[in-house]
């Protein structure tokens, strides 16, 4: 069985209106607050006061902190609200340094470019829909519990963290009814997936976002439901094998240029070794700034982005990690 939806977006934009490319602004902080243990929110506004680009739930944005310190977050605000961006920030001391220097420089009145927004996580038409977060995974999953609201749709939200104290937005989705589930470990242990996902439901789309293990015990739980059900979105790229890596050629149409990659470069490197602009951000797999049309060839696909249907109609790759599964690639650059 396979489910096939349209991204639920008529009742929030004309999308002729959502942005087309890597659109670039300089916003404001006009608010901050720390709403749980670890957890900043940001407001973001223009500096000029004009309209935002408009977004769809799902959609994340860039905000670049020096020329090479880029970091996505997911928009948690509402897409009605064309006035201003919300996110929401989770210290993570032992990462690589963006969300401490959120946590630690970023105050109201600090300026701060903005790109996007972008949307590899869009929430497509259902009658029902459940909706699985772990910690700060759950800031897609907030628009979107807005969307299913107006849609008229059934849903339900199971919201898990490490403790209430670590859980952001527990009075707004409290306010929601008893459709949010609150999970805290501390108190609960782990969510019991079984009890959500052992059953298929057909006609019922699954969210979920948070860290990797919440993700991969879904994703098994979740293997008996009907194609296209199971949607994610993930943190960090995963683990790949690269030792049987070889070489391939890339010819890049719109120069007429082709280049060698070797079994040790990624296409990104080589593409801008040889001059030619990609927008790149997390260079990892997981943000999508890089995402490439393929004119000829197959990809081997290594990016969290793409969902399994996307990898295997082979339309786009991510060229900062995917490599080619043919002696040759055709790219659109």
């Amino acid at each position: 069985m396979t489910m096939v939806s349209e991204p639920l977006q008529s009742q929030f934009v004309d999308p002729g209106d959502l942005p087309v490319g890597d659109a670039s602004l300089l916003a404001v902080v006009a608010g901050r607050r720390e709403c749980a243990r670890g957890v900043v929110e940001l407001v973001l506004e223009s500096v000029d006061g004009v309209d935002l680009p408009a977004w769809e739930p799902g959609a994340h944005i860039d905000l670049v902190l020096e020329d090479d310190l880029i970091r996505q977050y997911s928009l948690c605000g509402d897409p009605l609200d064309r006035r201003s961006y919300r996110v929401a920030v989770l210290l993570e001391p032992e990462g690589r340094g963006g969300s401490r220097r959120i946590h630690e420089q970023l105050s109201v009145g600090s300026r701060i470019e903005v790109r996007g927004p972008r949307n590899h996580f869009p929430l497509h038409q259902s009658p029902r829909y459940l909706f699985i977060a772990g910690g700060i995974g759950v800031t897609p999953m907030l628009p979107m519990v807005g969307a299913a609201e107006r849609a008229g749709a059934d849903w339900r939200l199971v919201y898990g963290g490490r403790s209430e104290e670590t859980m952001a937005y527990l009075d707004e989705l409290g306010a929601l009814g008893d459709r949010v589930t609150f999970w805290p470990a501390d108190s609960k242990g782990l969510i019991d997936l079984e009890k959500f996902l052992g059953t298929p439901a057909e006609g019922t789309l699954v969210y979920s976002c948070g860290p990797e293990p919440l993700l991969a015990a879904v994703e098994a739980r979740c293997a008996s439901w009907p194609a296209g059900a199971l949607n994610l979105e993930r943190f960090s790229a995963v683990e790949i094998d690269t030792s049987a890596d070889t070489g391939f050629d890339v010819e890049l149409r719109q120069t007429g240029t082709t280049l060698h990659v070797n079994e040790d470069q990624t296409i990104l490197e080589v593409v801008t070794g040889a001059g030619v602009y990609v927008s790149t951000s997390c260079t990892e797999g997981t943000c999508g700034s890089c995402e490439t049309p393929i004119l000829e060839g197959r990809a081997e696909h290594r990016d969290v982005v793409l969902s399994p249907e996307e990898q295997e109609e082979g339309k786009t790759m991510m060229i900062c990690v995917s490599r080619a599964a043919c002696p040759k690639l055709v790219l659109d650059l």
